[in-house]
């Protein structure tokens, strides 16, 4: 484990001075009234290490979502407040900086050769969902997961529905395999299409997957990036404004330094990282949580089509498929309106 900065130091004993969120579990809830607002950060034990979750609502007595963020090396936390603003008057925002990212990485930085694995990100996952059960002293959270959080979203309700009210997935991840062939057969065909002559050679180059080089995922990232901006709505450039917080130089250091740790974990230095044992139709179709899945229409990574053919295979209390059109894999404005409809109008409604 590397020693922190002076900087980080300071701005942790700061945060926690200040909000005093520390415990593991709290005898009891932090939440006097459900009247209460309630604004934390701060590092908390979990699975071993101290691991940054931020916990931000104007009333104690809404319904609480734990955002499960992608990459897996991309924390949400340090633009949660530009992407969800307003969100925070009828729902609690917890975002968690997953083992290996961001803050959580910088306080714990391990070795390259430290494994991450799917179990042991979900066991991490159950245990961030029980502490906010005890903290905040309701009994289930909504699970908002998206790309490699909608990988360890199923994982977590599958293991534990009795800590969620329902699972929203977006950009639904199902299986590598299938995922990866149909993103380079699809980037083929358009780059085809427009005669994109560039293109199709560092494809073919590449060959279809799988692939043992780690690299070549992110070539094909890049290729992907670039035909789903000619079809997608871009966010709003304020979203991706990291706040002060995540902002000095040594905790963008951190996040760039978790980020290449996490993606080489999940790929693998021989393409045998975590993704490559994703396949969740393996892992039953039944869940005993409602199942909201929400799709970029333009989304060559994660297909609609690939999601819909798994959603039609779930058996669950209660379940709804959603296409966005104008987005891709990372959201945009479009989709996240679409999540706050399926907040409003189909989750929160099953609560009361």
């Amino acid at each position: 484990m590397r020693k922190l900065g002076p900087v980080l130091i300071l701005l942790a004993l700061i945060v926690l001075s200040c909000f005093g969120l520390a415990q593991a579990a709290s005898p009891q809830p932090v939440c006097a009234t459900p009247e209460q607002t309630i604004h934390e950060q701060g590092y908390v034990p979990i699975n071993g290490i101290e691991q940054w979750i931020t916990i931000k609502g104007t009333r104690c007595g809404n319904p609480v979502i734990l955002f499960l963020h992608g990459g897996p090396g991309n924390p949400l936390s340090p633009f949660a407040d530009n992407i969800y603003a307003g969100w925070e008057q009828y729902y609690t925002l917890v975002q968690w900086d997953q083992r290996g990212a961001g803050m959580t990485y910088g306080k714990n930085r391990p070795a390259d050769d430290v494994p991450l694995t799917l179990e042991q990100m979900r066991d991490d996952g159950i245990a961030v969902a029980t502490y906010l059960q005890q903290h905040l002293g309701q009994q289930k959270v909504i699970l908002m997961g998206s790309s490699w959080g909608s990988i360890l979203g199923v994982y977590m309700a599958k293991a534990r529905p009795d800590l969620f009210h329902a699972y929203i997935g977006t950009a639904q991840v199902v299986n590598a395999q299938a995922n990866l062939s149909s993103m380079y057969r699809q980037i083929m065909a358009l780059a085809q299409a427009a005669k994109d002559t560039v293109t199709v050679e560092k494809l073919t180059a590449l060959g279809a997957p799988p692939w043992r080089d780690p690299r070549n995922f992110g070539i094909l990232r890049r290729f992907d990036r670039k035909y789903e901006a000619l079809v997608t709505d871009a966010p709003p450039k304020a979203w991706w404004r990291p706040a002060a917080l995540y902002a000095t130089p040594q905790a963008l250091s951190d996040a760039e330094a978790g980020d290449d740790y996490s993606y080489l974990q999940f790929m693998g230095w021989q393409g045998d990282g975590m993704f490559a044992r994703v396949n969740l139709p393996a892992l039953g179709s039944h869940f005993d949580v409602p199942v909201y899945l929400l799709m970029g229409e333009e989304d060559f990574l994660s297909s609609a089509a690939i999601a819909r053919s798994y959603f039609d295979s779930i058996q669950a209390p209660q379940k709804s498929f959603v296409v966005v059109p104008r987005a891709g894999h990372d959201p945009n404005q479009a989709v996240l309106d679409a999540q706050w409809r399926l907040l409003r109008e189909q989750v929160t409604p099953l609560l009361h």
